[in-house]
């Protein structure tokens, strides 16, 4: 089976990266969060989050970006008073972080075409 995503945590910023890859579905996200908080990957000194679909595209519902919000705000104890900063490349692609942004509640999170200003933004 293909990789559809990886972990990177930057121990210099204080950034928890998180690359995705292909077709990714709301169980793709849902089970990959599900996977690094059983883990222990996300350290909890962590600055913020770079989620990094650069290399993926969304394979859900517009309707979906509500389960994505909120899994973010029933994990408060990993993503609460968190930026979360979302990599993408395309228009299309743009759409589901917007609607995520709209619902944020307890975290902030922000769509961003380049890796620049998303670190920026996370770490201000």
């Amino acid at each position: 089976m293909k990789e559809k995503y990886k972990y990177i945590y930057d121990e210099r910023t204080g950034i928890f990266y998180k690359y995705y890859y292909g077709a990714i579905t709301i169980k793709d996200i849902h089970t990959s969060w599900d996977e690094a908080i059983k883990n222990n990957l996300i350290p909890k000194n962590k600055k913020g989050f770079i989620l990094d679909y650069t290399k993926a595209t969304f394979d859900m519902k517009l309707s979906d970006h509500i389960k994505i919000a909120d899994y973010y705000k029933d994990h408060l104890e990993i993503f609460g008073n968190h930026k979360i900063a979302i990599l993408t490349q395309s228009a299309k692609d743009v759409a589901i972080p917007v609607l995520v942004e709209s619902k944020d509640n307890g975290y902030y999170s922000h769509p961003f075409y380049t890796l620049e200003a998303a670190v920026r933004w996370v770490l201000s």
